[in-house]
């Protein structure tokens, strides 16, 4: 596996430099949809002289969901761009989440896990990859605690009613942990993705979740190594996939919790005998 992290990106140089000096051997995609192709060109230069994988290009703030015709329109629209550009700069994947019925592309909705909303997004994801036609990179969605997919099973079911080659799986395991249930037993949760998930699997986030005693229920993402996550059996897991697979850290404050997250993940892996 491959770890990586988010980085400054202001050229390709130094993007590679800021890379290297924080050991990541994959990368978030240094530009954005609508970018120069001579851009695009020079960065994907750049990660193959360097040996980094370009993990994912997000296509976040999009919601192919919406009950806004239009917007819905205009959120596939932008998803396709995104996968082109994934496709063009050697991206493993582009990312999205499936979308939310509600306002907010990520938010909440009492319709969310509705079976007609499963059509939708069985829908919505063909319409992403039949407008794109990738060629090499692969569209994934992100799990989310309260949108499909929300566990292995669901993520299954996607993968074989969408039926397209190139719909993949971007794994997020404490996405996943909705319930106290599932944050006491997330080994079994991991090792569930990967037995159903596994073949499909293109890249990883790799963050912690914390279960506080308050009532009523209050689940928490936190620094790596500050929670219940357990990883030793995901890094387990992983080792069994490409080893070109990339594992990104995300959603921390500062370079410093950074810093100490890879720290925290590298001594675990390394007491596994894991190559990061």
């Amino acid at each position: 596996m491959r770890l990586g992290g988010p980085v400054d990106t202001p050229d390709p140089d130094r993007w590679i430099a800021s890379l290297r000096a924080s050991g990541y051997r994959a990368a978030c995609c240094p530009v954005t949809p609508g970018a120069d192709s001579s851009l695009i060109r020079d960065y994907a230069a750049a990660a193959a002289r360097a040996d980094i994988v370009i993990a994912e290009v997000g296509a976040w703030g999009n919601n192919p969901l919406s009950a806004d015709p239009a917007v819905r329109s205009e959120s596939i629209r932008r998803t396709q761009e995104a996968l082109t550009l994934a496709d063009e700069i050697g991206a493993r994947c582009c990312v999205n989440v499936s979308g939310s019925c509600g306002e907010k592309w990520d938010g909440i909705h009492p319709h969310n896990l509705d079976p007609d909303t499963f059509d939708l997004i069985v829908e919505s994801v063909r319409a992403i990859l039949d407008g794109a036609n990738p060629r090499r990179a692969d569209y994934t969605l992100e799990p989310m605690s309260y949108t499909l997919p929300d566990s292995p099973q669901s993520y299954r079911r996607l993968i074989e009613a969408v039926d397209r080659p190139r719909f993949a799986v971007h794994l997020d395991p404490v996405n996943m942990v909705n319930s106290p249930e599932r944050c006491y037993h997330n080994a079994q949760l991991i090792r569930d993705c990967f037995e159903q998930l596994g073949p499909w699997i293109r890249a990883v986030h790799v963050k912690d979740i914390r279960l506080d005693d308050r009532m009523t229920v209050h689940l928490e993402e936190v620094r790596l190594g500050l929670g219940m996550l357990d990883l030793p059996t995901l890094l387990r897991e992983m080792s069994r996939l490409d080893p070109n697979t990339p594992f990104m850290l995300e959603h921390l404050p500062t370079a410093e919790d950074y810093r100490l997250a890879a720290a925290h993940l590298r001594s675990v892996a390394g007491s596994l005998g894991i190559d990061l």
